[in-house]
C-alpha cells in the first residue's frame, strides 16, 4: 500500500533531523575539526539522506506492483507475481535499497523489478 504525501513528508523530516542530530553532535565531541573532516561527515550525511529521499520515492512509485503483469523478455509470456522483493539498485545517489514486486518467469528462469 502506497504511503500518503503527508506521511512520506514525515518520514523524510524524521530522517533530516536525525541527522542533523548526528552532525551536531559529531560537532560536539569533535575538537578543532580541518576543513577535510568537516567535508568528510557532511558528504557522509548528505548521501545517507540522498539514499533515503530516493527510496522514500521510488517505493511510493505506482509501478512497485503493475496490475498487468510483464512479459519475459525473452519467451514473452506472462511473468507470476513472485510478492515484494527486497532490491538494491546503484543509483546515481547511492545504494537504494527498496522493496519492490517481483516477477518471475519459469521457463525462462529469469526474474524481472519493473518497471525495470
Amino acid at each position: 500500500m502506497s504511503s500518503t504525501r503527508a506521511q512520506r513528508k514525515v518520514t523524510l523530516m524524521k530522517e533530516a533531523e536525525s541527522l542533523i542530530d548526528e552532525l551536531l553532535d559529531w560537532t560536539d565531541h569533535t575538537s578543532a575539526p580541518n576543513l577535510s573532516q568537516i567535508e568528510d561527515i557532511v558528504l557522509e550525511l548528505r548521501q545517507r539522506f540522498s539514499e533515503e529521499m530516493a527510496r522514500t520515492v521510488i517505493e511510493a512509485q505506482e509501478m512497485r506492483q503493475p496490475a498487468i503483469a510483464p512479459f519475459c523478455p525473452q519467451c514473452g509470456q506472462p511473468m507470476t507475481y513472485k510478492g515484494q522483493k527486497g532490491v538494491t539498485p546503484q543509483t546515481w545517489v547511492g545504494d537504494v535499497k527498496i522493496e519492490r514486486g517481483y516477477y518471475y518467469c519459469s521457463e525462462c528462469k529469469v526474474g524481472l523489478f519493473p518497471p525495470g
